[in-house]
């Protein structure tokens, strides 16, 4: 009789591939930081997050529909690279429930919020599907978002938008 060796246990996880998410954070209520805080851990132990970098805490004026408003709470942002196998519209409606635990109402288009969570892109991945806009539409246009993301990833481009250091650049003349 001849002895194999174990077959290797099926992977619990099966499907698709790992895909880098990025995900920004704001709040301009509360413990700002200590929620963003709170909701990074919340993300690092969502299933199928294999990994979460993210940036420093970035100081910011609070941007309404008009421009940006020096005399709202300022804002707390910042940005994570998450490595997810869930599908974006999982991922993103997870993101909305994470904001809920924490007290997100959404009364206010721009308005002030105890947390602001947002998928600025999965991957490559370019969608006009309106549950699901990849990459973020306004993403390319936001030094909040674009200079955290440019620290944790100083490669990293915007699919269709191009290099995230060559916008921030643009942005800042």
């Amino acid at each position: 009789m001849v002895r194999m060796p174990p077959m290797p246990a099926p992977d619990p996880r099966p499907g698709r591939d790992a895909v880098e998410a990025v995900i920004a954070f704001g709040a301009n209520l509360g413990d700002r930081a200590e929620t963003i805080r709170q909701a990074a851990a919340r993300i690092a132990r969502l299933p199928l997050v294999d990994d979460l970098r993210m940036s420093e805490l970035h100081e910011t004026v609070a941007v309404r529909l008009d421009g940006p408003d020096p005399d709202a709470p300022g804002y707390v942002n910042a940005v994570a690279l998450v490595s997810t196998r869930l599908a974006p519209q999982v991922l993103l409606g997870l993101l909305h429930a994470i904001e809920e635990e924490h007290g997100r109402e959404r009364r206010e288009r721009w308005g002030d919020r105890t947390l602001d969570l947002d998928l600025i892109a999965y991957g490559a991945l370019q969608s006009d599907d309106p549950h699901v806009l990849l990459p973020h539409p306004r993403a390319a246009e936001r030094l909040f978002v674009l200079e955290p993301w440019l620290s944790v990833d100083p490669d990293a481009e915007i699919p269709g938008r191009g290099r995230v250091a060559d916008l921030v650049e643009a942005l800042r003349r």
